[in-house]
């Protein structure tokens, strides 16, 4: 496997020819072939030798040099690749270390062996070529929709010739009852594209929620132009989708606009899902409002948020409870995901009797605390009292507005109820001092007696225990674990105390004990609205 001058030239052309059939530059190709003309020059001359090969990309010329290393030291660790400064004195003038001393090698014929060896190191460098170009291709088109050849399917995934490469579409990206073949015709959503050690490789699917929406942009010029924006997806492929959608136009309708010309525009995505029904609604800023859309076909009469625990609670007509919840829950749980909240559904009567239960409820509590007959307790519920506190110490005349109270019964309602209060407090603070809760946090303020009842069941007993606590474990709070949003209880959440206000005693707490200054807690607050305004300004700039 001499190098003649006859075929200096045909190796400059098989290069360009490899390079022009893998899609690769010409000169990684003359690069993997100078490693493997060194690779098996080595294998001639020794293993432990340097020796390199360089192709002119002009002429073809094989050059073979040998490359020793000049070092300061007085004999050389490695004969082989290094030499002594007198060493190298036989090979040049005045030598230093860090010297290159380069030996031209005569022609060789490198044998059957070498010739093989130099073929695969070849082989695998114009593979690894291959394989980073195809990487830096697809690595900037996730998100996109590509088309390809279904190639073969093994074990349900379907392998895709998407041109320059190879892609997967899994079994669980595929839509129900979808059967491909070799040689059919395959629309999916780029997924994901990881380099690994075999090569890059390209995931695609069919059920991702957002190759409905590059659909939708592709058959919809006002999502394209932005115009229109897709602002939440929900799908259970190949059955049922829902798409929230918002225009920035009030002269063009969202909805119009996506269905298209006798709903020509939103056939053509339902037919490239396999027939799955998507139903498009307005987006809507206000939670209520859209989840009301969201529900449809179904009627809405009432819609309760509770937007700290992201639920919401939905009142419909008895009727129209199984339409609302859909074919084994999908409705519900579309509406859901399109609107990333909870949600809890209740027919009317269902909310009526519930209703009524709190009724009798709190009908009782004014009958066994104020000792008042039944018509007087639902009276005051009525009138929307819930507890005590609001009886004790509303001002009068929100007592007075009601139907047969006058000035002496309004005020021995409140009377009572203040008597009754303070009995329940007393109780309250000597249970409480039963449990160990000290004087200090008896007396700081903020506190009610059964908060201090619930405090002290908690171990929390005197104002450096309040200290340490976090205001979650006050307020309570939400912990998302594995994707699932998981309830945190706290101490005081049934007294409605919410996290600031359990941030703010606390913080108080702190400042009696002289942990902090009032002074430091203003500067905290002003540094973190500095930093808050900073990067509002900063996420501004970048969206401009």
């Amino acid at each position: 496997m001499a190098i003649t001058s006859a075929n200096r030239l045909e190796l400059l052309q098989i290069a360009e020819s490899v390079a022009r059939e893998k899609m690769i530059d010409a000169d990684l190709v003359l690069q993997a072939m100078e490693e493997s003309y060194a690779k098996a020059a080595k294998s001639k001359y020794g293993a432990e030798l340097d020796i390199r090969a360089y192709i002119d990309r002009k002429s073809g010329e094989l050059e073979m040099t040998r490359v020793r290393v000049v070092i300061a030291e007085e004999e050389a660790e490695n004969m082989y690749t290094e030499l002594t400064i007198e060493e190298a004195k036989a090979y040049k003038e005045n030598p230093a270390a860090g010297d290159l001393i380069i030996d031209q090698l005569p022609p060789m014929d490198f044998g059957r062996i070498g010739a093989q060896s130099a073929k695969q190191v070849i082989l695998q460098k114009v593979r690894e070529a291959e394989r980073a170009r195809q990487y830096d291709e697809f690595k900037d088109r996730e998100g996109e929709i590509i088309n390809g050849l279904v190639k073969r399917v093994e074990y349900g995934n379907v392998i895709v010739d998407v041109g320059r490469g190879e892609a997967v579409c899994r079994r669980d990206q595929l839509v129900n009852r979808e059967m491909f073949r070799n040689g059919d015709r395959i629309r999916a959503y780029i997924k994901e594209v990881r380099s690994e050690q075999r090569g890059p490789q390209i995931f695609l699917s069919r059920t991702a929620p957002e190759f409905m929406a590059e659909l939708f942009k592709m058959e919809v010029p006002e999502i394209y132009d932005g115009i229109i924006q897709i602002k939440a997806v929900a799908r259970d492929p190949g059955s049922r989708a829902k798409i929230g959608v918002i225009s920035f136009d009030n002269a063009i309708d969202p909805v119009g606009a996506c269905v298209g010309m006798r709903g020509s525009r939103v056939q053509a995505v339902v037919n490239e899902l396999g027939g799955e029904k998507i139903d498009i609604i307005p987006w809507n800023e206000d939670a209520p409002t859209f989840l009301v859309n969201a529900l449809q076909p179904a009627e809405v009469t009432k819609v309760v948020l509770d937007e700290d625990a992201e639920r919401i609670e939905v009142v419909v007509p008895d009727e129209q409870l199984s339409l609302a919840i859909g074919r084994r829950g999908q409705n519900v749980r579309l509406a859901s995901q399109l609107t990333g909240l909870d949600i809890d559904i209740m027919t009317e009567a269902e909310e009526s009797e519930r209703r009524q239960k709190e009724f009798e409820i709190r009908s009782k509590l004014f009958m066994d605390t104020m000792n008042v007959d039944e018509v007087v307790a639902q009276l005051l519920v009525s009138e929307g009292f819930t507890n005590l506190e609001e009886v004790a110490y509303v001002e009068i005349d929100e007592l007075l507005v009601i139907e047969g109270f006058d000035q002496d019964t309004a005020e021995e309602l409140q009377a009572r109820a203040r008597e009754s209060l303070e009995e329940i407090n007393a109780k309250a603070i000597a249970e409480a001092r039963e449990l160990g809760v000290d004087q200090s946090l008896i007396d700081f303020e903020g506190l009610s007696p059964q908060m201090l009842v619930a405090l002290g069941k908690d171990d929390v007993k005197t104002l450096e225990d309040f200290a340490t606590c976090a205001d979650w474990e006050l307020a309570g709070g939400y912990t998302t674990l594995n994707g699932e949003r998981i309830k945190d209880e706290g101490v005081l959440e049934s007294y409605d105390v919410d996290l600031a206000e359990a941030q703010n005693l606390i913080m108080r707490a702190r400042v009696q004990i002289g942990w902090v200054t009032e002074e430091q807690i203003a500067q905290d607050a002003a540094d973190a609205e500095a930093e808050a305004a900073t990067d509002a300004d900063t996420a501004e700039e970048a969206g401009a």
